[in-house]
């Protein structure tokens, strides 16, 4: 769970600049709210950023992703309904 707990970290320190929310996994809304945040990261749009990322970045940003899906997933089977990106890939 090291690499879903890294995410959150890097989400959470980028929130509070911004005085946002702070992703959490102990209650099911806030694992449910991670695993949107973590579909949304992986649109086509947002894990190339928009066709600038290529190649091994992408499929290393891609790796670290799906990584962190099968964290929360493992964490919370429920989480699954939530995420389209990951199962469709679209």
């Amino acid at each position: 769970m090291k690499t879903l707990q890294a995410y959150i970290e890097q989400k959470n320190r980028w929130n509070a600049l911004f005085k946002g929310e702070q992703f959490e996994v102990q209650s099911a809304a806030g694992r449910k709210r991670v695993a949107q945040s973590l579909d949304a990261d992986l649109s086509p749009e947002n894990l190339t950023c928009d066709g600038e990322v290529r190649g091994v970045e992408l499929r290393k940003k891609q790796d670290y992703l799906n990584q962190c899906v099968t964290e929360l997933i493992r964490l919370d089977p429920a989480v699954k309904e939530s995420f389209y990106e990951y199962y469709t890939g679209e």
